[in-house]
């Protein structure tokens, strides 16, 4: 089901989406070595439950999830369990994934943080990711479709030789976490789901320093690139207004 929301769901939908703001505020300053995946999520959760909000992953799914958010690291392409002993190290990059529920709408986001000191081609990894959300983000508009965004996040990553995960997309979302349209990474322009004033999206590209190839681990959701190299990964929620996109989960950065 395709959610329409009105002007007043939308006021919901950015307050949700200042939690996450704050969620990332603070962990631009915390991550460091030597933190535990744990540590991480405790930060989120605090900040997400302090706010009057419930964490949207925590409990979801079967089987349930366990953390707050999602905590990936370096081959971990998504859905990495926090964990006590899962320590940062330095040079290891980490995805936290985290959603906030409040008042009965949800907000998605993911930034992919460095930690101490990153090798230059997992950086770029890293930062090239984050510009093809904004490649995307260019046909999250009224009447485009979801195969203008697949495509240009697609050309802009294949360009460096990045593998584009297909398995793993971006969703519809409003009163529930994941709904419809997908919003793939990859695909033709002009094809998919039209987008329509009203719709909330989320855009997040999932990107591997190798190939494309990924795997689930034994724990039955962190999600692994087949050949053990690096994975980057960058969402925002996204209203589609008659104006253009509006981000709920990105601010600008000092």
């Amino acid at each position: 089901m395709v959610e329409i929301l009105t002007a007043e769901e939308f006021e919901f939908m950015k307050a949700s989406g200042d939690i996450l703001k704050e969620v990332f505020r603070t962990l631009d300053k915390e991550i460091r070595p030597g933190m535990t995946t744990y540590d991480v999520d405790k930060i989120a959760h605090d900040i997400i439950t302090g706010r009057g909000a419930i964490p949207s992953f925590l409990n979801y799914g079967e089987p349930p999830f366990p953390g707050s958010i999602c905590a990936s690291v370096n081959e971990e392409v998504v859905h990495g369990i926090p964990s006590k002993k899962r320590i940062l190290r330095d040079g290891d990059i980490i995805s936290v994934d985290v959603g906030a529920i409040l008042e009965g709408y949800h907000s998605d986001a993911c930034r992919t943080y460095l930690v101490g000191d990153v090798k230059q081609e997992v950086r770029d990894l890293v930062d090239r990711t984050k510009q093809s959300f904004f490649e995307g983000l260019k046909y999250a508009k009224a009447g485009m479709r979801t195969g203008d965004i697949g495509h240009a996040v697609q050309e802009y990553c294949e360009g460096f030789g990045y593998g584009v995960v297909r398995e793993l997309t971006g969703h519809g979302i409003g009163t529930s976490l994941h709904q419809d349209p997908e919003v793939l990474n990859y695909g033709k322009a002009g094809h998919g789901y039209k987008l329509k004033a009203g719709m909330a999206i989320c855009i997040e590209p999932m990107i591997t320093l190798g190939r494309k190839e990924i795997e689930m681990l034994s724990d039955g959701w962190t999600v692994v690139t087949r050949d053990g190299l690096p994975a980057a990964h960058y969402e925002n929620t996204i209203l589609i207004t008659e104006e253009g996109p509006v981000m709920t989960t990105y601010e600008e950065e000092n």
